[in-house]
């Protein structure tokens, strides 16, 4: 799997710790961050790929990529 995009993430120059919040209601800093990146969708996509279950990834937390993945599934056994 190719990660050069990462090098390209606004990310690069914030504490990790910014992504791993004790809780969803602390995500808005991280998701800041995210919402100017320009390799946001290949990082979303890299998450929900690979299934990271923890941090925020492409600016959702783990319970908005839950939801999401989950969301693709039901589309596509409708």
């Amino acid at each position: 799997m190719d990660l050069a995009w990462k090098a390209e993430g606004a990310c690069r120059w914030v504490d990790p710790e910014l992504f791993f919040p004790i809780s969803d209601v602390d995500a808005d800093p991280a998701k800041r961050v995210c919402a100017a990146c320009g390799v946001r969708d290949r990082c979303l996509e890299h998450a929900l790929a690979t299934r990271e279950a923890d941090g925020i990834w492409g600016g959702l937390t783990p319970t908005e990529r839950r939801a999401m993945a989950a969301a693709s599934r039901s589309a596509l056994t409708a």
